[in-house]
């Protein structure tokens, strides 16, 4: 008897398996070949003078990508993602970030229904959240190169550690959570904030179009982090902090690769790219999942 043929379904599913194991595998070959991009620096080269971006390290030679995942944890370990940003350093050209929307609807292998995006870092890990963003945007075979896990903790260390940042929230607000006894109490207009200001900044969700705005939130974050990371005295700063970083985050980046991504990312005049990826508008007001816009072109890279 000739053996029974596999299903429609049931191959699709495998090929689909099969796609984010190469992607898994791809990522994790690309890393094992990663170390010769980043040449050993002339230590004392940069002791001279004072301190600027470029003394922090050599730049790398070639761009990098770099998956930033944002956890909805306090501390490491599983959790939903409440923001997740493509980073790609090119030592030639400008910076260049892409906000993926964590409510993206992705279908994996094997279930039925639609996902959020930012549901798959606790069920799969950077691996999983690395391979299917690489095939939302079409990334080559082998990127991002690597991938960093910044739980709630490292955030606020991170503003603490830079000495706070100048924000200027869009409006007033008040939230409570009894069951996390959490409370958010933010005034609107120019201010500076620490890291637990900065963190009740970025968790705050409007009623109405909340995650994007959240994302609007998100980029004014980052500009100004690093815009105060810049600054003469943080730089000299930046590898002590780093290294009080390394035990609160997850990460495949050494401190001295993270130091040359800084070196570009805080370069003087250095321009900054920051994009979304495209979303059809939603159905409905506070629509929860929203499908990926497929005529729009795709923003990654420039």
């Amino acid at each position: 008897m000739a053996p029974a043929q596999p299903r429609p379904q049931r191959r699709t599913r495998e090929r689909a398996a099969l796609r984010l194991l190469a992607a898994g595998l791809g990522l994790a070959s690309s890393l094992a070949l990663l170390g010769v991009i980043w040449p050993e620096s002339d230590r004392a080269v940069r002791e001279q003078g004072p301190p600027s971006a470029a003394d922090l390290a050599e730049l790398p030679s070639r761009s990098i990508s770099v998956l930033v995942i944002g956890s909805d944890a306090d501390q490491k370990g599983p959790a939903n993602s409440d923001a997740l940003l493509l980073v790609h350093v090119n030592p030639e050209g400008p910076l260049q970030l892409l906000n993926l929307p964590v409510e993206t609807a992705v279908q994996l292998p094997g279930d039925k229904t639609p996902v959020a995006l930012g549901s798959l870092y606790q069920r799969g890990g950077p691996a999983l959240v690395a391979g299917t963003a690489a095939q939302l945007v079409g990334l080559p075979k082998g990127q991002p190169d690597r991938y960093l896990v910044l739980p709630r903790s490292a955030l606020r260390a991170l503003v603490d550690g830079i000495g706070r940042v100048e924000l200027s929230p869009d409006r007033s607000m008040r939230y409570t959570d009894k069951t996390q006894n959490y409370n958010i109490q933010l005034d609107g207009g120019l201010q500076v904030m620490d890291g637990p200001q900065v963190e009740q900044l970025l968790r705050f969700r409007d009623e109405v179009n909340g995650e994007e705005r959240r994302r609007d939130r998100q980029q004014m974050a980052v500009e100004s982090v690093l815009r105060q990371m810049s600054q003469r005295q943080q730089i000299q700063q930046l590898p002590g902090l780093l290294a009080l970083l390394q035990g609160e985050v997850d990460t495949n980046l050494t401190q001295g690769e993270a130091l040359s991504l800084l070196a570009v990312a805080l370069r003087p005049g250095e321009q900054m790219q920051f994009r979304t990826l495209p979303l059809r508008p939603p159905l409905k007001t506070n629509q929860r999942l929203r499908q990926l816009d497929a005529r729009a072109q795709r923003p990654w890279p420039n």
